[in-house]
């Protein structure tokens, strides 16, 4: 099969594609690497003139302030289009999101239009900010979320990026993407349940992680314990991050002897993994159900995690195990976790255990790539 994916924010389609490949299907991942995350991509659309260069970065700047458009999303668009006579023939089209490319909604209407007309089926996949999602969040479907700090604070300061897709251009981009889709492929539980009651909706399908092979249990045997709190600075408010670093905070007072604690903020992959390999605990989200990619990569290198891990999570894979902590928007219930951890080292090599094996039966790559070859196959335009 020939498959085409599109947009990449995260490590998902990576990873989906090395799995596809290994099974012997042609893939090419099309998309802008996502800012600093710099991730691989086959084919780059991203701004480069009005990103590298004095100039340009200047009259961007220029136009964000005093007209609040983005040159470089206009030249996201150009790219993508000079790259669509190679984009043809696909058997598989899949889009990362709604707003896939990039560039402005009604230019990536058109550039989407005839990116379908040229190839076969298309998937949208639920795996971050959309409009059901965003929608569902406000209507209070779920208990917290990620917008749950801006509407406790009453105010809507950077949570613009999410808010957008509830405009008239960004439901009409959506609207178009959802139509033309034949299914739509939920990640994980911070999804599956805004995109409940809609038509089209597939089965689950777990992220795919590559788990490495050269992996060895925590031991602690009496080091100290190295807690890593790594920060995407955009994300600082709708990730809870304020209530890891009260805990912090308090934790370091008390067990400055027993810790090493590490704060970054914002480095690309590859240099945030070699942070993540000598870490025992990571602090990753709080304002989640779920767990996203940078806790899996985590619990796949058998790191104790502090992420979403909720009842509905625990229900859907029938766990009986602790595989992560349920990190909760509470300083105090996180600073506890971490203590009954720094006073229970063992906890933390059973946990880090557990979840090492959670990853190889639900998230290995080849496993997950399977159940996305079975959706695209199987699934046709009404057929869910």
């Amino acid at each position: 099969m020939k498959i085409l994916l599109v947009g990449e924010y995260s490590r998902l389609h990576n990873s989906l594609k090395k799995g596809l490949e290994e099974l012997e299907h042609e893939v090419t991942l099309v998309g802008t690497g996502d800012m600093f995350k710099k991730f691989p991509v086959d084919e780059s659309i991203r701004a480069k003139w009005f990103s590298d260069k004095p100039l340009p970065l200047l009259i961007r700047k220029i136009y964000l302030r005093f007209f609040k458009k983005d040159p470089a999303q206009w030249e996201i668009g150009y790219r993508f289009k000079k790259l669509l006579p190679k984009l043809q023939n696909y058997d598989v089209v899949q889009l990362i999101n709604s707003h896939s490319i990039g560039t402005y909604p009604n230019t990536e209407i058109i550039l989407l239009k005839r990116l379908f007309e040229q190839n076969g089926k298309v998937f949208l996949m639920a795996c971050g900010d959309d409009y059901p999602v965003v929608k569902a969040y406000l209507e209070g479907k779920m208990r917290y979320h990620m917008l749950t700090p801006y509407l406790e604070s009453g105010s809507t300061l950077n949570s613009d990026f999410a808010l957008k897709y509830l405009t008239k251009p960004f439901k009409k981009l959506f609207d178009f993407g959802y139509q033309n889709a034949e299914a739509i492929i939920p990640s994980d539980m911070d999804y599956k349940i805004p995109w409940e009651g809609w038509d089209k909706v597939s089965e689950m399908i777990p992220n795919p992680i590559i788990l490495s092979k050269d992996y060895s249990p925590i031991k602690i045997d009496g080091k100290k314990i190295r807690i890593l709190f790594g920060i995407n600075t955009m994300n600082y408010t709708k990730k809870g991050y304020r209530f890891f670093d009260e805990a912090l905070s308090k934790i370091e007072k008390k067990y400055a002897h027993l810790l090493e604690i590490t704060r970054t903020e914002n480095l690309p992959f590859s240099k945030y993994v070699k942070e993540l390999e000598t870490c025992h605990i990571l602090l990753d989200n709080v304002y989640a159900f779920d767990q996203g990619y940078n806790a899996l990569e985590a619990m796949a290198r058998g790191k104790v995690v502090f992420t979403g891990a909720e009842i509905e999570f625990e229900q859907h894979y029938n766990l009986t195990e602790k595989v992560a902590i349920n990190a909760l928007p509470d300083s105090e219930s996180v600073f506890l976790e971490l203590e009954k951890l720094i006073l229970n080292p063992e906890k933390i090599e059973s946990i880090g255990r557990n979840a090492r094996r959670f990853i190889e039966k639900e998230h290995d790559y080849i496993i997950v790539a399977k159940k996305y070859l079975s959706v695209w196959e199987n699934f046709s335009k009404g057929s869910l």
